[in-house]
């Protein structure tokens, strides 16, 4: 096993860098934090240096053990693998880990890429309108919350699979923040935001908070 410290790529507000923070927590890995800016001068992610990270030019890339992971559902199952605790993100039983990994399918490939910086400049862009691209986000987060909540009803108890941490409560928090940011009304989710707010108790899942990274906006820190 190599001894250096892990290095973590990533943005402050990317929900696919904060699976990974908590993830990180979870399993009580000390890392390096290297912001790497999606709207400065144009994007960060696009310069010479990082595209010779992370050739897709997106975050989050994790530097460990010697190798350079990309893409964070892999990352995050990376790290359960190789540091085995408490928290145990994929679990043993094979219908469980198939629902938790659906559940974190959902939002990774149904949701998630619909938000993305690049997907809403182009909508705005093509369009020309700000309403336009408002409507696009609502469907896709819309359609996959309905989803979601849906699997809830039959797999939650204080999280998404029953009373444990998995890979899936790791990619809901971050995206309810995200549609709580684009303005998506979760009213009609109500096992979506109780799960949420329960792991929003979490310590880990505090520390791993877009409100609380070295490269958070002090407006945001301070609410």
């Amino acid at each position: 096993m190599q001894t250096e410290k892990p290095i973590l790529y990533n943005y402050f507000r990317s929900s696919s860098s904060w699976r990974v923070r908590i993830a990180l927590e979870l399993k009580k890995i000390d890392y390096e934090y290297k912001p790497i800016s999606l709207i400065k001068d144009g994007g960060e992610q696009y310069s010479e240096e990082y595209t010779k990270i992370n050739p897709k030019q997106e975050v989050p890339a994790l530097y460990i053990d010697g190798h350079l992971l990309f893409q964070s559902l892999p990352i995050i199952e990376y790290l359960d693998e190789t540091r085995p605790n408490e928290y145990q993100l994929l679990p043993k039983d094979p219908a469980k880990r198939a629902k938790a990994r659906m559940i974190a399918e959902i939002i990774n490939s149904g949701m998630q890429p619909f938000q993305n910086l690049n997907v809403i400049r182009r909508v705005a862009k093509e369009t020309q309108s700000e309403d336009k691209k408002q409507e696009w986000i609502k469907f896709y987060l819309t359609k996959g919350f309905k989803a979601v909540e849906d699997i809830l009803k039959d797999t939650s108890g204080k999280y998404c699979i029953d009373n444990q941490i998995t890979i899936a409560d790791l990619c809901l928090v971050p995206q309810v923040y995200s549609a709580k940011r684009f303005n998506i009304d979760m009213i009609g989710f109500p096992n979506v935001k109780r799960v949420n707010e329960e792991l929003e108790k979490v310590p880990e899942f505090v520390r791993a908070h877009a409100h609380h990274q070295i490269d958070t906006p002090q407006e945001l820190k301070e609410n």
